[in-house]
């Protein structure tokens, strides 16, 4: 069974816990899921994955996505962020992710084919390693995930990141785009340059990229403006 299956009956008609939702289910991951951030850097804490479990649900009942999977891959689809932090990137925190998911919802009663989904979906938010998102769900918590990175809150953020590796503001006397990342000159306009200015058009439902458009011409100007105040011209 392919991962485009996952939530469909073999005729093809609409399963029945498309749309549907779980609350007693996604509480009890959502508790569990929350002790695994007492110690996550601000850029990608416990605010972060409310905001993108709320991105969901909006999106989600637009795209008639199955709001159960959905909401327990979005409580879950950065608990394997800390590893990479302490790691400087070296390890894929959406790998670790999927793996501590697995573990968690050994026990929890969903079908098969819904807890899949849900690893799958945590696995490739990131879409990396050519693990692209399949299933609704997966493309809705990408989205998600995503636009929590573009906007007035993306802008935060990507300071927010910046000054937890210890980067300077900025550095005009150098190639942004060919710094590391993880170095003083991972900076916030590094981070535009050379992902947050694409997302927008990397969006993979109807709603998220209606969603991007706004956000992406905040931050925009935004990064417009700052390069001007930089210099003293504003």
């Amino acid at each position: 069974m392919s991962m485009h299956d996952l939530n469909h009956t073999g005729d093809g008609a609409e399963s029945k816990s498309t749309g549907s939702f779980d609350g007693e289910l996604v509480e009890s991951i959502r508790i569990q899921a929350r002790k695994l951030f007492l110690e996550a850097a601000g850029s990608h804490d416990w605010d972060h994955t409310r905001r993108v479990a709320a991105l969901c649900d909006s999106i989600g009942r637009v795209e008639k996505a199955d709001l159960t999977v959905l909401r327990m891959a979005a409580y879950m689809h950065d608990i394997g962020r800390c590893h990479q932090d302490r790691s400087s990137g070296a390890q894929c925190h959406a790998k670790e992710g999927a793996r501590l998911a697995a573990a968690i919802l050994a026990d929890v009663p969903l079908p098969d084919p819904e807890k899949r989904n849900i690893i799958h979906c945590i696995r490739s938010h990131r879409f990396r390693e050519n693990h692209a998102p399949e299933t609704l769900e997966a493309k809705v918590l990408f989205d998600a995930d995503k636009l929590d990175a573009i906007g007035a809150v993306g802008v935060a953020r990507a300071y927010l990141f910046a000054g937890e590796v210890g980067a300077r503001l900025h550095n005009p006397d150098i190639d942004v785009t060919a710094a590391p990342a993880y170095s003083e000159n991972d900076t916030g306009y590094r981070e535009y340059l050379v992902k947050l200015r694409h997302i927008h058009s990397r969006m993979l439902t109807k709603e998220g990229r209606r969603l991007a458009v706004e956000r992406h011409a905040f931050m925009e100007g935004f990064f417009d403006r700052f390069l001007g105040e930089i210099e003293g011209q504003v």
